[in-house]
């Protein structure tokens, strides 16, 4: 079946912990406002784009606490969650096409795909998260990748 990973926007990390942590029994994310994606790791993957968007080095994304920082797992690794910058969701945030479908075109060509999926993929995947950034803006949350391999 492959990896599920999912995008989600939380209060803070005590309440990220609590998407992947259900004291209900319920499905990871329920509840917060989230998508769900196949392939698209939030460390590895998201990285070009985070450079691509945000101007900063690789060294620096990679240096930055909040950048795939260990907030949760679930039962014995059956679900992660990890930080995603908050410069990168502030970079989504202010982001429409014309700034967003560049970075899908050369973020295609980064060799952190196992298959690669196409521009118009990626642009799709960026849009989604771009949305839920302004989101989590507006109401003052921060955002989060969870994974479920």
């Amino acid at each position: 079946m492959g990896a599920l990973f999912g995008y989600y926007a939380a209060h803070d990390d005590d309440d990220a912990e609590r998407a992947v942590r259900r004291d209900d029994g319920g499905p990871t994310g329920t509840g917060y406002d989230q998508f769900v994606v196949k392939g698209m790791d939030p460390v590895v993957e998201l990285l070009p784009a985070e450079v691509l968007l945000t101007g900063r080095s690789a060294e620096a994304v990679e240096a930055d606490p909040r950048h795939g920082g260990l907030i949760a797992t679930a039962g014995d690794g059956e679900v992660i969650s990890v930080s995603l910058t908050d410069a990168f969701r502030d970079s989504l945030a202010v982001s429409g096409p014309e700034q967003l479908d560049p970075v899908a075109r050369a973020w295609c060509g980064s060799d952190v795909f196992a298959a690669l999926p196409g521009p118009e993929a990626l642009a799709e995947f960026l849009d989604a998260l771009a949305a839920l950034a302004r989101r989590a803006v507006a109401h003052d949350r921060r955002l989060y990748g969870w994974i479920s391999p």
